[in-house]
């Protein structure tokens, strides 16, 4: 039976690409305010999980909730408005855009002008916009990039790309953050100042947040619970330092 105090309960999920059991009747459940990982083998099914919670693919089987209501199905949009938003192991910016253009772009579920209103700039459209801008920056104060919001989100280097990227999601005012790999191709420094930069954000924005990371110090110095996937299938699952201890995870992430 779901937990419906939970933030997100997922019960029994499959999903089968051309007779591959991509993810095979996979069960969580992450409550309020939780630092959850979900980690495996490449190949093990995690992006996909990530894909079924967001809506990009629609499960065979089995029922997804966000604080007890059933999304299940909906598309990327409602996904995201419902309250999850989620970053990309391939930084996905409007590379061309400024970095404070990419964060409001993220606060457009939240204010709201019609076309006709910001055709003709009526007081509405100046309202909203100074309104978007000064929620922006201060998002982009948090991740030390306010003085860079002018520039290009290309010029920017990688470690702040992915900061980038963060401050977007959160423009979404989201109640569950999904975080894919956001330590993928990042240095050590930029690895550690990920991971307070992940618990800072958990702490002061209160959020509820999953992550699939391949890097095991981060998953170990964040993340209070992991689910382990193999083959698509729960191989594990438990308190952090319980699982990263079980042989048969030890075993799955060295191919014996």
């Amino acid at each position: 039976m779901a937990d419906t105090n939970a933030v997100l309960s997922v019960d029994h999920l499959s999903i089968s690409f051309g007779g591959l059991r991509a993810v095979d009747d996979l069960s969580l459940s992450i409550n309020e305010g939780e630092l959850y990982g979900l980690i495996g083998p490449n190949g093990a099914g995690k992006t996909t999980a990530f894909n079924l919670l967001t809506g990009v693919y629609k499960p065979d089987e089995g029922i997804i909730r966000l604080c007890g209501k059933d999304i299940t199905g909906k598309s990327t949009i409602d996904i995201n408005r419902a309250g999850i938003a989620r970053t990309f192991q391939n930084i996905r910016l409007f590379k061309e855009l400024s970095v404070l253009d990419n964060v409001k772009c993220g606060l457009h579920n939240r204010y709201h002008y019609s076309t006709f209103e910001g055709i003709l700039r009526l007081p509405k459209y100046r309202r909203v916009e100074k309104e978007m801008t000064d929620e922006a920056m201060r998002l982009l104060k948090v991740f030390d990039l306010d003085s860079e919001a002018s520039c290009k989100a290309s010029q920017l280097p990688y470690g702040k790309q992915r900061k980038l990227e963060i401050a977007r999601a959160l423009a979404t005012n989201p109640k569950l953050l999904l975080l894919d790999e956001p330590a993928a191709g990042m240095n050590p420094q930029e690895t550690k100042e990920l991971m307070e930069t992940i618990s800072f954000i958990r702490r002061d924005f209160g959020l509820t947040i999953l992550l699939i990371e391949h890097d095991m110090k981060l998953v170990s110095g964040i993340c209070e619970r992991l689910t382990v996937l193999n083959f698509g299938r729960v191989l594990a699952e438990g308190e952090t330092k319980t699982v990263l201890n079980n042989p048969e995870v030890i075993t799955a992430y060295l191919g014996e």
